[in-house]
């Protein structure tokens, strides 16, 4: 078990830590689509915090609402009743504010434009000046190992590559929160390790606030400090594992004790959510 090392004054007392911020507040959030049939219940009563500097991962079978939860997050989707707070505002006030990045699925990058143009192109937007958008693009580019394909063009780069891009495109405006859907999914393993590895190390050297939406409970485990298990739907969380893991991890983890543990209470939980849903 890995050693707690407690915080202390300057006279050797022991000290409680400071409360971290809380980022994303969501309390008794339904929603429900209204079709031609009949109404469908996509989330019910979520109740979730997620606080500065947590790496929050969502995991669920497919439908279960983990994309619907983080686009309500981004004000892309919005609740039918409940609260939701996004740095202690509404969903809209953090979306105009740019409080938060969106790294989707596909790497959702425009072919006409070079690797150096899709990671400016909010700033282009923002109307930011071009030297501090050229400024800005170096130092993303660098954080996701991409430094010296600038001018390449998406049709050019691996799979791996430029869902990288669409990383750093999603930081270039050095928001606070990231939420990242699934984003590496449709990639080989091998790739995938490679971008855990990187996420994690970014994560690390940036202090960003992640809610991650994955199918994967050893992608959940090795990734998170928490994970989020939701039944199928009408989507709900069913628990909430914390994550006991050091924040410095390699994959060699995966063989630890602990990594199976959490794994194994995760795969509890989808179960139960599963025969919740039966009932």
């Amino acid at each position: 078990m890995a050693k707690i090392e407690r915080l202390r004054d300057r006279s050797g007392a022991e000290v409680s830590p400071q409360p971290r911020q809380p980022v994303v507040e969501i309390a008794g959030l339904n929603l429900v689509f209204e079709t031609a049939d009949a109404p469908v219940t996509a989330l019910s009563n979520v109740d979730l915090t997620v606080s500065h500097g947590d790496f929050v991962s969502l995991i669920g079978p497919s439908g279960c609402g983990k994309t619907t939860l983080l686009r309500v997050i981004a004000d892309l989707q919005r609740a039918s009743s409940g609260t939701i707070k996004v740095n202690g505002g509404s969903p809209e006030a953090a979306r105009l504010n740019r409080a938060y990045g969106y790294v989707f699925q596909a790497a959702a990058l425009y072919p006409w434009r070079t690797v150096l143009r899709n990671v400016t192109l909010p700033l282009e937007i923002m109307g930011m000046p071009r030297q501090e958008r050229m400024e800005r693009a170096a130092r993303v580019l660098e954080l996701v190992e991409l430094s010296g394909f600038e001018g390449k063009f998406p049709w050019q780069l691996s799979g791996g590559m430029q869902q990288r891009v669409s990383i750093a495109r999603a930081l270039s405006f050095d928001p606070d929160l990231l939420l990242m859907d699934e984003p590496f999914g449709a990639l080989d393993e091998i790739i995938r390790d490679r971008l855990n590895e990187q996420l994690l190390q970014l994560w690390k050297r940036t202090g960003k606030t992640v809610i991650f939406v994955t199918h994967s409970i050893p992608e959940a485990v090795f990734l998170s400090s928490r994970i989020v298990v939701m039944s199928p739907r009408p989507g709900r969380i069913v628990d909430i594992v914390e994550s006991s893991l050091p924040r410095d991890r390699n994959f060699e983890i995966r063989e630890a004790t602990a990594f199976a543990d959490i794994a194994h209470r995760v795969r509890l939980g989808l179960r139960h959510g599963h025969g919740s849903a039966d009932e």
